[in-house]
């Protein structure tokens, strides 16, 4: 799986509580992507096992909205995911020490 950022982010709200159950909406507003970034997302890590999804189970007309499809993290993505972003990180982070800035005319 290629992380870009777009995929680090879902990755990263995913991961804040593994476990939880969350819908397009909601992953929309804590990681700020829109919905043509963040659907083809989810669509690669439900192919990839990372993802499990499934559509809640509720009558549309009572409830007054479409069934949503809830999204987690499987046990093979918690491990994947972490791994990922650990990477991601180390790959990130700098090589050296930075160097504090001169000012002009400054030795």
């Amino acid at each position: 799986m290629r992380i870009t950022v777009p995929v680090a982010r879902v990755l990263a709200a995913l991961l804040a509580e593994p476990e939880a159950e969350r819908y397009g909406l909601d992953l929309m507003n804590l990681t700020g992507l829109p919905s043509g970034t963040l659907y083809p997302i989810l669509q690669r890590l439900t192919g990839a096992g990372w993802l499990a999804a499934e559509w809640e189970q509720i009558d549309p007309v009572v409830q007054g909205r479409p069934a949503r499809r809830y999204y987690r993290l499987t046990p093979l993505g918690v491990t994947e995911a972490r791994q990922a972003l650990a990477e991601l990180h180390a790959a990130t982070r700098p090589t050296a020490p930075l160097r504090p800035r001169t000012e002009p005319g400054r030795a």
